[in-house]
């Protein structure tokens, strides 16, 4: 069997793949594409082939053979590690997924988990940790204590950093071991566990051997653009919260619209009217709102929304 990941275990298709990758790096992905497909005819089961084929014909202008490559690439990888119905979605081929596979999101971050903090911090400008701590404390007072804070999709734990003097008990979840390793390495969280919030509260994991309103906050801080409609995140967090608890949350910035928005960057864009949506049917009431450039995505700005909300009585 051929590895659905990055090698194709032939040497002679790897190769040609190499190769392929080097004309890209040029900026001709006519003939990157056209070695790709040879690299194919060698190890036609080959998902991450068929991926990289997809990238090459896409950039080359070549939109129909990139959308037959990632079918190829869903119908060889059913849990799309590559988030290939995603990009299906973006070239406007299938409909928009609720929310990203489980496993595309875990290897997305697995991957990047070492780099992540100096890529996001020193290179994109990453401002979600420090802004929505303000937003929290411009609320909640500035000597505001929280007897129990739970990060949800806590990353190497960037938020926790800006938290940690304000709570009693700091415990962080993520999906991603690589993300946790690092947040760990902090030692600023006093319990850390793998958790899935793209599944119903009773399965995400949030609730391992801890009680259901526990909380007096629960952040989540520039996770949820990875997680589509967000029909389960927020039934969890209002789970997690004691009542009268605080909920602070970052998106990015999907307009005027009423659903959430699929980018080019493999992200969910949400509109302010749907999280305020979302917020409701959960009992929980929106306190504060603040627009906010919160990274650079190719030179660009990319603008999000943050959100304090509280859990009714």
């Amino acid at each position: 069997m051929t590895s659905p990941h990055f090698s194709s275990g032939d040497l002679i298709a790897d190769r040609r793949a190499d190769y392929a990758r080097m004309f890209a790096e040029s900026g001709e992905f006519a003939e990157a594409a056209e070695l790709m497909e040879q690299a194919l005819e060698q190890v036609p089961a080959w998902a991450a082939g068929w991926f990289r084929l997809a990238e090459y014909a896409e950039k080359s202008g070549r939109k129909e053979a990139a959308a037959a490559a990632l079918a190829k690439v869903v119908a060889l990888d059913p849990a799309d590690i590559f988030g290939a119905g995603l990009k299906l979605a973006v070239l406007g081929v299938a409909e928009t997924p609720a929310a990203p596979s489980t496993a595309y999101v875990e290897r997305l971050f697995d991957d990047y988990a070492d780099r992540f903090d100096t890529a996001l911090v020193q290179r994109l400008d990453y401002t979600v940790p420090q802004t929505l701590a303000r937003l929290v404390r411009r609320h909640a007072g500035e000597d505001a204590h929280f007897g129990l804070v739970s990060d949800i999709g806590c990353g190497t734990g960037l938020f926790g950093v800006e938290l940690r003097a304000s709570a009693g008990r700091l415990e962080g979840f993520d999906l991603s071991a690589g993300m946790l390793a690092k947040a760990a390495e902090k030692a600023v969280y006093d319990h850390l566990a793998q958790a899935d919030l793209s599944l119903p509260a009773e399965k995400s994991g949030l609730f391992a051997n801890a009680p259901e309103e526990r909380a007096d906050l629960v952040s989540a801080a520039d996770v949820l653009m990875y997680l589509g409609d967000l029909a389960e995140v927020f039934p969890s967090a209002a789970r997690l919260l004691k009542a009268g608890g605080l909920f602070a949350f970052s998106v990015e910035d999907g307009g005027m619209d009423d659903t959430p928005l699929l980018r080019p960057s493999l992200r969910y864009a949400h509109p302010e009217r749907f999280i305020r949506k979302r917020a409701e049917e959960n009992g929980l009431a929106i306190l504060a709102m603040e627009k906010s450039v919160i990274r650079q995505d190719a030179g660009q700005p990319v603008h999000g929304l943050l959100f304090l909300a509280k859990r009714e009585a």
